[in-house]
C-alpha cells in the first residue's frame, strides 16, 4: 500500500477536479454583482463557502517571489530576477538592481541559503525584500525533486554541501564587493559543513560570513517536538513510512521521494488549531466582505500551502545525520569521506540568531555553532536571541525587519572592517 500512496493521492485530486470546478463555478456566480444573491446573507455564505471548499482541495503550484521594485538608499530601483547558476536540483537566482544610487555601489553581495524542507525560496520573500535594499542579494531556488529526470541521478546531504560550495566559488571567482552567507533552518548543518571543509582545504573562496539562523546545529539542547519524533523513530522508520514513488506523468517519475504533503501534513498538524481557526475567519472576512483581512490569509496559504517534494537520499541523510546521530556536534560528521572539522574555521565571520518561541527548532541549537567554532576571533562572532517570535518569526515579519535585518547588516559591516585591518 505504502509503495502506490503518491499515486493514489495524485488519483485523489483527480478525482476532486470536478467538485472543485463546480466550487469555482458557485463563488463566481455568487460574487458576480449582476446576481441579486450577491447581496443578500445567502448568496455570501455561498460564495465563501465555495471559495473555502477550492483554496483547501487544490494543488498550489510553485508561487514567484514578485520583487520588482525596492527602495535603496530612499530611492526607488528596479529588480529583475536572474539565473546566475544552475545545476540539475537547484538555481542560484541575482535579484538585479538596475540604477543603483552612488551611495550603495559598494553594497556587500549575500547569498541567502533557502531551506530544502518541502517548501520553495520563495518562503522567504520577506528575507529577500529586507536585504535586498542593503546588500546585492542572490538565492537558492531549489528544485521540486519530483520535475528532475532520474537521468540526473541522486542528490544527498554530500551533494548539498558540493552544492553550496560551489555556489561560494562561483561567488567568489566573480569578483566584486565581499559576500556573505546567510542559511535560514535545515540549511545550517550543511553551510556550516561547507565552509568548515573549505578552510580545511584553505580554499581562496570562502565568504567572509556565515549568519545561521533557526539551524538544527546540535538538536540535544531544547528538543521540540520535532526533535524528539526523529529520535525516537529513527531512519528507518521514516524509509518504510516517509517514502514514496514520484507517479506518471512527473518528469522524475520512479524517483524516490519524500512527498511535500507528507511534511505539509506533518507541519499543520504541530497547530492544527490554529489553522482551523484561520479558516474560520477567513470565511467570516469573506461574508462580511472584509477584502484586505481576506486578501491577507490567501496571500500567506498561497505561500504556505505550496509544497515540494525532496529526494528519499537527501531526506533520510539528513534525519540520520543531524537529528538521530548529532553527527556534528559530537565531531563525527563527514563529507564525501572526510571529517567535517568546525574548528577548521579561521576567517569566516559567525552569527547566529534564534527565537525566543521557536517551537521547531529549540533555544540553544544554533547557538551551540558558536561553540564549536573555537578558532574564529571573538572580534567576528555574534550570537542575538530575538524575543516574541517563533521559527518564522526570525526571517520574516515586522520583528525581523525591524530587529534581525538590521543586527546583520551591523555585523556584515563590522566583519569586513576587521578584514580591512
Amino acid at each position: 500500500m505504502n509503495r502506490y500512496a503518491y499515486h493514489f493521492f495524485e488519483l485523489a485530486q483527480l478525482a476532486m477536479a470536478p467538485s472543485r470546478a463546480l466550487s469555482d463555478v458557485t463563488r463566481l456566480t455568487f460574487k458576480n454583482p449582476v446576481n441579486p444573491l450577491t447581496y443578500t446573507a445567502v448568496g455570501r455564505n455561498l460564495a465563501a463557502s465555495a471559495e473555502l471548499f477550492e483554496r483547501l482541495t487544490r494543488r498550489y503550484g510553485k508561487p514567484a517571489f514578485g520583487i520588482e521594485t525596492a527602495f535603496v538608499e530612499g530611492q526607488g530601483i528596479e529588480i529583475e530576477e536572474e539565473v546566475v547558476w544552475q545545476r540539475p536540483f537547484c538555481h542560484m537566482l541575482h535579484f538585479k538592481r538596475h540604477f543603483l544610487p552612488p551611495e550603495a555601489v559598494g553594497q556587500p553581495r549575500l547569498l541567502i541559503v533557502a531551506p530544502m524542507s518541502g517548501h520553495y525560496a520563495t518562503l522567504l520573500r520577506g528575507t529577500v525584500e529586507a536585504f535586498v535594499q542593503t546588500h546585492d542579494v542572490y538565492i537558492t531556488d531549489w528544485i521540486d525533486a519530483r520535475q528532475v529526470p532520474m537521468s540526473f541521478g541522486p542528490f544527498d546531504l554530500d551533494d548539498f554541501i558540493d552544492y553550496v560550495k560551489a555556489m561560494c566559488e562561483h561567488l567568489s571567482e566573480a569578483g566584486g564587493q565581499p559576500f556573505h552567507l546567510l542559511a535560514v533552518c535545515q540549511p545550517s548543518v550543511p553551510v556550516l559543513a561547507a565552509v568548515a571543509r573549505m578552510e580545511a582545504e584553505n580554499s581562496p573562496h570562502v565568504p567572509a560570513s556565515m549568519t545561521l539562523k533557526g539551524g538544527p546545529i546540535d538538536t540535544r539542547r531544547s528538543p521540540t517536538a520535532v526533535n524528539k519524533l526523529a529520535e525516537k523513530r529513527g531512519p528507518n522508520w521514516f524509509r518504510k513510512n516517509c517514502i514514496h514513488t514520484a507517479p506518471f506523468p512527473f518528469p522524475g517519475m520512479g524517483r524516490q521521494v519524500y512527498p511535500g504533503f507528507l511534511q505539509l501534513s506533518g507541519f499543520m498538524a504541530m497547530n492544527l488549531d490554529r489553522h482551523v481557526n484561520a479558516h474560520l475567519e477567513m470565511f467570516n472576512h469573506l461574508v462580511e466582505n472584509d477584502g484586505d483581512s481576506a486578501e491577507k490569509h490567501r496571500d500567506f496559504y498561497d505561500e504556505y500551502l505550496a509544497v515540494m517534494d525532496l529526494t528519499a537520499e537527501f531526506y533520510l541523510q539528513t534525519v540520520d545525520t543531524v537529528f538521530v546521530h548529532h553527527a556534528l556536534p559530537k565531531g563525527e560528521m563527514k563529507h564525501r569521506g572526510h571529517p567535517v572539522d568546525p574548528t577548521a574555521i579561521r576567517r569566516v565571520g559567525l552569527m547566529t540568531v534564534e527565537g525566543e518561541k521557536d517551537d521547531i527548532t529549540g533555544l540553544g541549537q544554533t547557538e551551540a555553532a558558536q561553540e564549536l567554532c573555537i578558532n574564529i576571533p571573538q572580534e567576528l562572532r555574534l550570537h542575538y536571541v530575538q524575543s516574541d517570535v517563533g521559527h518564522y518569526g526570525v526571517f520574516n515579519g515586522s520583528r525581523f525587519r525591524k530587529e534581525i535585518a538590521p543586527r546583520v547588516c551591523d555585523f556584515h559591516a563590522r566583519v569586513e572592517a576587521f578584514r580591512d585591518d
